[in-house]
C-alpha cells in the first residue's frame, strides 16, 4: 500500500484528489493539510510514501516546504501538483528534490500512475506542461532508466548545460566561454539532440537528473 499526503490550501482539491484516490487498489490518503507549514509537520509526523504537493500557497510554497524537508533528511517521493503552466517553478521544484510535476487537471488514472512511478523510485514529469483531449503526453525519456544510457555528451556541451542550468540565455553563455552566439547556438541544438529533448527545460532537468549542476 502506498501511503499519500496530500498538501494543498484549497480544501475541494484535497477532498477531491482524496475521494478519487480512494477508488484505486493500493493507494491510501493518510492525511491532507491545508498550508505548506502544516504539510512540514504533517510529514514529520505521517511519514507518508509519497507527497503530493501544490506549487503556490499562502506562506510557504511548494518549493519552499521541499527545502525545508530536505533539510531535516525527511523528504519523501515528492509530486508537485498545479494549474499553473510555470517551467519556472518546474525547474526549482526539481532542483530542490521533488520526483515529479502534474496539472491538477490530469486524469485520476495519470495521477495514480505517477504516484506508483515516484513511490518507486522513478521520477514523473510532463512536457509540455499542457493538457489535450487526451491528458498529457509523459515524455518517456524523462523517466530514470531512460537517462541511463550512456552519456554522449561532449565536455563543451556539458559546460554549456551546466550554464543553461543556472538560468542564463544564449549570449550570456557566449560571454562566459568566449564563444559566438551561432557556435553557442550550435552546442544547444547538439545538447537538445543528444538528449531527445526539444526545450531548454527539459534538458536542464537531465542535468539536475545526472548530477550535472
Amino acid at each position: 500500500m502506498i501511503r499519500v499526503l496530500v498538501v494543498d490550501d484549497q480544501a475541494l482539491v484535497r477532498s477531491g484528489i482524496s475521494a478519487l484516490l480512494a477508488l484505486f487498489d493500493g493507494v491510501e490518503v493518510v492525511g491532507e493539510a491545508d498550508s505548506g507549514e502544516a504539510g512540514v509537520g504533517a510529514v514529520l509526523e505521517l511519514r507518508p510514501d509519497v507527497l503530493l504537493l501544490d506549487v503556490r500557497m499562502p506562506g510557504m510554497s511548494g518549493v519552499e516546504v521541499i527545502t525545508a524537508l530536505a533539510a531535516e533528511a525527511a523528504l519523501p517521493p515528492t509530486l508537485l501538483l498545479t494549474t499553473f503552466e510555470d517551467d519556472a517553478a518546474l525547474v526549482a521544484g526539481v532542483k530542490a528534490g521533488a520526483r515529479g510535476y502534474l496539472l491538477k487537471g490530469v486524469t485520476p488514472e495519470t495521477l495514480v500512475e505517477a504516484i506508483r512511478t515516484v513511490a518507486a523510485g522513478g521520477a514523473y514529469l510532463f512536457a509540455p506542461l499542457a493538457a489535450s483531449a487526451d491528458g498529457p503526453a509523459l515524455d518517456p525519456r524523462w523517466r530514470d532508466e531512460a537517462f541511463d544510457t550512456p552519456d554522449s555528451l561532449t565536455a563543451r556541451e556539458r559546460e554549456v548545460l551546466r550554464l543553461m542550468a543556472s538560468g542564463i540565455g544564449n549570449r550570456d553563455i557566449a560571454q562566459a566561454l568566449r564563444l559566438g552566439d551561432g557556435t553557442v547556438r550550435n552546442h544547444v541544438s547538439n545538447i537538445f539532440s543528444k538528449l531527445g529533448v526539444t526545450d531548454r527545460t527539459k534538458a536542464v532537468l537531465y542535468a539536475i537528473q545526472k548530477r550535472l549542476v
